[in-house]
C-alpha cells in the first residue's frame, strides 16, 4: 500500500519558493468560491505516525488559504464530556457548515488506532469500528461533506530520526503521542494499511503524502486539496471527486518507475533456472496440499512485455486439466449489462487448479481509467473494490499472484516494429497498440496508483523488469513456486 510513499519524493527549496504563489492563487480560488456558494463543506483528515510533519503541513496551508473560513479540530483522549457519549459524538459536534473548511488531527480513525494499540480493543472491534465509519464517512458525503483523508507515511528509519530531533524541543514533546510513536511504527503501519484499504471510497479517499521531503509533502496536500475542492464544486454532486495526488509542475515517481530495466539473464543460465523452476513447480502442482488451495495468476504490464511468453512458459509443466488461461479483452455486450466483476467471478478455478489471467479486472483502473470508459468515481471506488475481491479469494484459501512486467518506451517501439516485420505476430499489433502507445505517461501514472493502492499483504504485485525476456520468465516462475511453496508446506 505503501509502496510509493517508501520512495523520497524530492523538491528543491527554489523550486518550492517558484511554486509556493501558484499554490496559494490555486487554493484561494477553490476555496473562495466555496465559501461564496455555500454548496458543501470540506473535512480535511491529517493522519500518520508522528514526526512526519503534519503540523507543519498543515501550518502552512493555514497561511496559503483563508483563515476566517477554516478551523482546525484537534482530539486526543476522551475528556469526561466525551466519554459519556457514544465515541462519534464530538466529531459531529464539530462537523463545519456550509463553506467552512475544517481540518482535523485526531480523528475517528486515529481513535480506534489509539484503542487497538494499547489493546483496549481487539480485531473485531476493530472491524466493527471501521464498518460504522464506513457508514458515518458515506452519510456525510450524501449531505454534501468533501472529505478529503491523508495519510503522512514516513519510513522507520526517518521516523527515528525525527523523533529524535523533535524530542531535544521541551515545547514540542507534548504532541508526541506514544501509540504513534517508534516502538509502535510496525503495528500502526499495518493498521494504518488496513484502514486505508478498507476505507479508501470514491466518496472519502485516502491520499498517501510521502513525508520525507517537508515541501514535495506540503505541496502534495495543497494541490490535492485545491484540486479536490475544485472538481467538487464544477461537478456539483454530492460525492468527493478527488483522484490520488499528483503534484504539478513536477515527476512524481512510483514503484513501477522505479523497477530496474537493465537486469538481465545469460542464455545457458536462462534454460538452467527456466528448467529448474519448472521441476519445481510441476512437482508442487502435483501435491497433495494443492487439492486445498487454487492459484489465480494475474499478468498485467505494458503493451508487448512479453506476457503472452510469461504465461507459456508458466503452463508448460503444469498438467492441461488442472489450469485454464484466460486471454481479457474489451467486455462483450453480455458482461457490460453486469457488474465489472462478474465477468471474472464466473472463470475463477475450483481449489486443485490454476487460473491464468492474461490482463484482468485491472484493466478497470487501467485502460478504462485512461480512454474514460469508467467514470471518475467508478474507476476510484474500484480499488477498494478489487482489495476485497482478492481478500475474498485469499480468504477462502487461494493464491494470488500478480505481475507487473515493465519495459522502457524504446524497446516498445522496437517490439512493436518486430511485430509488423514478422508474418506469424502480424496479429499481436493493433491500432489501438499504436493508439495506446501515445498515452505512454498517463498510462504509467495509473500503473503505479494501481500498485500503491491494490498491493497487500495478502495479494502483493510482484515488479518485474521485463526488457529482458529471459529474466522476465524466470523471474515469474520463481515467485509463483516460492508463492506455492509456503502456502503448501503450512
Amino acid at each position: 500500500m505503501f509502496e510509493s510513499a517508501r520512495l523520497p519524493q524530492k523538491m528543491t527549496k527554489k523550486t518550492f519558493k517558484k511554486m509556493e504563489p501558484e499554490i496559494r492563487e490555486a487554493l484561494l480560488s477553490a476555496q473562495l468560491p466555496v465559501v461564496e456558494k455555500q454548496s458543501f463543506s470540506t473535512l480535511i483528515l491529517v493522519d500518520g505516525l508522528d514526526g512526519a510533519g503534519k503540523g507543519e503541513a498543515v501550518a502552512r496551508l493555514y497561511g496559503w488559504m483563508d483563515a476566517r473560513h477554516l478551523v482546525c479540530n484537534a482530539y486526543g483522549e476522551p475528556m469526561d464530556e466525551a466519554r459519556l457519549r457514544p465515541p462519534l459524538w464530538r466529531y459531529w459536534r464539530d462537523l463545519p457548515a456550509k463553506g467552512e473548511t475544517a481540518i482535523v488531527f485526531g480523528s475517528w480513525y486515529q481513535s480506534i488506532l489509539r484503542d487497538l494499540i494499547y489493546k483496549r480493543i481487539d480485531e473485531d472491534a476493530f472491524e466493527k469500528a471501521l464498518v460504522r465509519i464506513r457508514r458515518f464517512e458515506e452519510m456525510l458525503s450524501n449531505e454534501d461533506v468533501l472529505i478529503l483523508k491523508f495519510w503522512f507515511y514516513l519510513p522507520k528509519k526517518e521516523q527515528e530520526k525525527r523523533l529524535a530531533s523533535i524530542s531535544k524541543k521541551h515545547a514540542a514533546r507534548h504532541v508526541l503521542a506514544d501509540w504513534a510513536a517508534l516502538k509502535h511504527h510496525k503495528k500502526a503501519s499495518e493498521a494504518g494499511e488496513k484502514i486505508i484499504l478498507e476505507t479508501s471510497k470514491g466518496y472519502a479517499p485516502w491520499f498517501v503524502i510521502p513525508s520525507q521531503d517537508p515541501e514535495y509533502r506540503d505541496v502534495a496536500l495543497a494541490q490535492t486539496v485545491a484540486r479536490s475542492m475544485k472538481l467538487k464544486l464544477e461537478d456539483g454532486e454530492p460525492r468527493s471527486v478527488a483522484a490520488p495526488p499528483v503534484v504539478g509542475g513536477l515527476t512524481r515517481e512510483t514503484a513501477v518507475d522505479t523497477i530496474d530495466l537493465t537486469e538481465s539473464l545469460e542464455k545457458a543460465e536462462y534454460v538452467e533456472q527456466r528448467e529448474r523452476y519448472q521441476t519445481i513447480l510441476s512437482e508442487l502442482s502435483d501435491r497433495k496440499a494443492m487439492t486445498k488451495t487454487g492459484v489465480v495468476l494475474v499478468f498485467q504490464g505494458n503493451d508487448a512485455a512479453g506476457k503472452g511468453g510469461a504465461i507459456r512458459r508458466v503452463i508448460r509443466p503444469l498438467d492441461p486439466r488442472i489450469y485454464k488461461v484466460h486471454p481479457i479483452s474489451a467486455p462483450t455486450d453480455e458482461e457490460k449489462a453486469r457488474p465489472y466483476l462478474w465477468r471474472f467471478w464466473r472463470r475463477l478455478p475450483r481449489k486443485g487448479h490454476f487460473a491464468i489471467f492474461d490482463r484482468s479486472w485491472y484493466e478497470r483502473v487501467l485502460v478504462e481509467r485512461v480512454e474514460g470508459f469508467a467514470g471518475h468515481e467508478d474507476w476510484l471506488r474500484a480499488y477498494n473494490e478489487i482489495n476485497e475481491f482478492e481478500q475474498e479469494l485469499t480468504d477462502f484459501g487461494f493464491i494470488v499472484c500478480k505481475f507487473w512486467l515493465a519495459i522502457s518506451e524504446d524497446e516498445q517501439l522496437r517490439r512493436f516494429k518486430a511485430r509488423e516485420d514478422t508474418a506469424y505476430k502480424q496479429h499481436k499489433i493493433t491500432d489501438e497498440d499504436w493508439r495506446n502507445r501515445l498515452k505512454w505517461d498517463q498510462y504509467a501514472i495509473a500503473a503505479g496508483d494501481m500498485v500503491d493502492r491494490t498491493s497487500t499483504h495478502y495479494a502483493p504485485w510482484t515488479l518485474v523488469s521485463s526488457e529482458n525476456k529471459r529474466h522476465a520468465r524466470v523471474k515469474v516462475l520463481k515467485t509463483i513456486c516460492e508463492r506455492l511453496d509456503d502456502r503448501l508446506e503450512k
